[in-house]
């Protein structure tokens, strides 16, 4: 009944007449379908969450780079009303033009994706009302809220052995919450070089053989490439600085004379570990926790970005 109720509000609303509709397993936010017309493909998303605003607020965004010349993006289809979202069922829903390839990220990908975002920093910001980084700890703060409300609410098993986790690394966990807000302060008051990112770029690559787009402009936020180039510009040094050399190239081709700062790559390395931290958390207070979830991540490959921030003074 729902996918029912789904394709006659698509027909309505945006004009389209499908010929199918499948899931689609894209993106971590939202519920996501593939819908097929008798002459094209597009990708639904509908938001349900407490993102809702965040995504909303990332229809003007593509549109604004679209316009700019960005085609590497998705294709916003309009409603017939020409607006860029409609509401369905309490949700947010988006209807886009499908883009052919899988998501994929690997050393290879770096080049194309680098210059794809120096691409997007080199258009201009003004007139749109985006989030602005602010260079906050507030991620750290967070989690250490989350970490009070398993102590105080949560008392079944799979709490008692988070709290475990937790406990043991509470002298690292503690270090690396100082160093955001030390880093934090380090980089308050510099708005300089701020650009439109996207926070997850490497994440949100799809490709088709020689062609490459970047998807889910959710997170968008005006703030200096660093918060693009942490991952793999952090990592153990022989990938550090080839991948450093080629975002460096990348920001030159497109007039950008800036170099990227170590101590707001650092920022980056501690606020990102924080925030995938407490997504982890966040699903725990919600669905429970899964084990190999939080044993994965204390050990994977953001302690390779913790050595190289914990370097920088």
């Amino acid at each position: 009944m729902y996918r029912v109720c789904l394709l006659d509000f698509i027909r309505e609303t945006y004009g389209l007449e499908p010929v199918g509709i499948a899931p689609a397993k894209r993106g971590f936010y939202g519920e996501t379908w593939r819908l097929d017309t008798a002459d094209h493909s597009c990708f639904l998303k509908l938001d349900y969450s407490a993102h809702q605003a965040i995504y909303e607020r990332s229809f003007l965004v593509m549109e604004h780079l679209r316009d700019h010349g960005i085609d590497f993006i998705s294709r916003i289809v309009k409603a017939t009303d020409g607006q860029l979202c409609a509401r369905f069922d309490g949700a947010v829903l988006g209807v886009f033009e499908w883009i052919d390839g899988e998501n994929i990220e690997t050393d290879d990908t770096k080049p194309p994706e680098y210059q794809m975002l120096a691409r997007v920093y080199a258009v201009p910001a003004e007139g749109l009302a985006i989030p602005r980084e602010d260079f906050s700890a507030e991620r750290a703060d967070k989690f250490y809220g989350q970490w009070d409300w398993l102590k105080r609410d949560a008392k079944d098993e799979a709490a008692a052995w988070l709290l475990a986790i937790l406990e043991r690394d509470r002298e690292q966990l503690a270090h690396r919450a100082g160093r955001l807000r030390y880093f934090a302060q380090k980089c308050q008051g510099d708005t300089s070089h701020f650009y439109i990112t996207h926070g997850d770029a490497g994440g949100n690559l799809i490709v088709s053989g020689d062609r490459f787009a970047i998807v889910d402009w959710d997170e968008h936020r005006l703030a200096p490439p660093e918060r693009d180039a942490w991952v793999m510009c952090c990592q153990d040094r022989p990938k550090r600085d080839w991948a450093q050399e080629i975002f460096h190239r990348e920001l030159r081709r497109n007039g950008i004379g800036y170099v990227l700062r170590p101590e707001r790559l650092a920022y980056y390395c501690y606020d990102y570990f924080f925030f995938y931290l407490t997504e982890i958390l966040g699903g725990f207070t919600q669905t429970g926790i899964i084990k190999q979830e939080i044993e994965a991540y204390f050990g994977c490959w953001i302690e390779e970005c913790m050595r190289y921030a914990d370097a920088i003074p």
